[in-house]
Formats: structure tokens, sequence, C-alpha cells
């Protein structure tokens, strides 16, 4: 693979399992030294040493931190610059659902929880990496939404909200942060990943794959490409937007059970 992010450092939120990891992957492959977090340590660890293993570009390191903690996220931010020199890409991915239901019976305690990890997340660890290094030398800042910011759902109303709260801060942070910085959003449709095994798993999968133009379901390295590219300077120009990676699933005609 062409050497994209040679010389570069990225800090992908959710890195040691599904879009995550795919994301992580692409971007060692395109030579960028890639630092992934999630919560908990033998996971992140895991995750490390299966790309190690690949024997890819750029090199890997781990720490384990909570997203929706505000105090981690400064500290991640800070080692991260210590450890690989750089934040020059801070990848948002890690994202939580713990309501499925209707989204007027969500409890107080899952709303904030929600929010806490889709929203208030990635705004403050955006933050952070703008204050500690890219005001002063740019970069790159790429949110993984989801196809359900553009939709409504009788199971993850909840969760399809702060989406689309997520793809409005990209177009807000974009408007403020160039000429030096790119904020940019990728929405994928269904992934094959353990986060989304509920929805893809058995038959359901099947007819929801069968009723997408492409009539196949998403893989988390399809993800880490659209991310790849709007981290790169092949994006150099593109900032606000939000990349649709659904396989046709927002303009598919027949819907499941029609």
């Amino acid at each position: 693979m062409d050497q994209k992010l040679a010389g570069k450092t990225a800090l992908v939120t959710g890195g040691s399992a599904g879009i995550g990891l795919g994301i992580a992957k692409s971007f060692m492959e395109a030579g960028a030294n890639v630092m992934i977090t999630s919560r908990k340590a033998e996971k992140c660890e895991e995750a490390a040493d299966e790309l190690t293993a690949l024997g890819l570009a750029g090199v890997v390191a781990w720490k384990p931190s909570h997203v929706g903690d505000p105090e981690q996220g400064a500290q991640l931010i800070d080692h991260t610059i210590d450890h690989f020199g750089s934040i020059d890409i801070l990848v948002n991915n890690a994202a939580t659902n713990p309501h499925n239901g209707r989204t007027i019976d969500v409890p107080a305690s899952m709303l904030d929880k929600t929010y806490e990890v889709n929203v208030r997340g990635p705004m403050l660890w955006t933050q952070y990496a703008w204050n500690r290094w890219m005001a002063d030398h740019g970069g790159a800042v790429v949110n993984i939404a989801s196809v359900g910011g553009y939709t409504t759902s009788k199971d993850i109303g909840v969760y399809c909200m702060f989406k689309a709260t997520l793809i409005h801060m990209t177009k807000q942070l974009g408007a403020e942060l160039g000429p030096k910085v790119r904020v940019n959003c990728i929405a994928p449709g269904l992934i094959r990943t353990d986060f989304a095994r509920v929805l893809w798993e058995g038959e359901r999968g099947e007819s929801v794959a069968n009723s997408m133009p492409m009539k196949q379901l998403g893989e988390p390295e399809d993800i880490g490409r659209a991310a790849l590219f709007l981290a790169s300077d092949d994006a150099r120009w593109i900032t606000g937007q939000t990349l649709v990676v659904d396989g046709g699933e927002l303009v598919r005609v027949d819907q499941p059970g029609d």
C-alpha cells in the first residue's frame, strides 16, 4: 500500500476491535504510528499483538482509557504525544448503546451514558488534541457516526439521535478549525462487528444484505479504507463532510420486511 501516512501519528478510540481495529490496520499499512485505546487493557494488548504480528509498516502502541472520562482523555492525548512525538490524526470511534427500545422510554442514566461516550467524548477529545498539538501543527479528525444519524429507529433511537449530533458536530468543527485542521466523519451502515452482532447474525443479516444494492454487509476494512482517505492528503480539500459507507443501505428501494 502507498505510504500515505508515513511519519504521522494517529490515536484511535475503540481501537481494540471491530471498526476501530480495521482503521488502525489501514493506517499502519499506510505507514502511520497508531495508539489504540479502549476500556480493557487485555483487549488493547491482544489487538496490538495482532497488528504487530502482521508486520505492517507502522508501529502500534496501546493504553486503556474510558472515552467518557475527560481527565483520561487529556492524559491519553499527552501520552500519545510523549510516546510518538505528535498526534496528527484523531479517530473518534468509540461508541456505546445501552438502551434498546423507544426513545421516549430511555432512563436518564442510559441517556447520560450514551451522550457521554458518543457526543461529549468526541467533543472533548478533539478539544484536547487541538489545544495540545493540532492548533499549532495541523492535523485531521475523523469521527465515526452511523447511517442511523440520518434515520429513525424503533430500537436504537437514542443512539441514532446522538450520531446525528456527531454528524452536525463534524460540520461545526470543520468550519471552526480550518485551515490547519480538517474534521470529517464516516457514517457506516451495518458492519460485521461484535458491537452490531444482534443486527446481522443469522437470517436477519442475510435479509438486510439482500435488500441492499451491493448485496452484502460491510466489513471493518471497508471503514478502514474510508478513514485512510479522509485522514490522508488525498482529502486535503475536504472538511466538515460525512461520507456514507453503507453498501447502498440508505438508497435501497425495498426495505426488509416489505
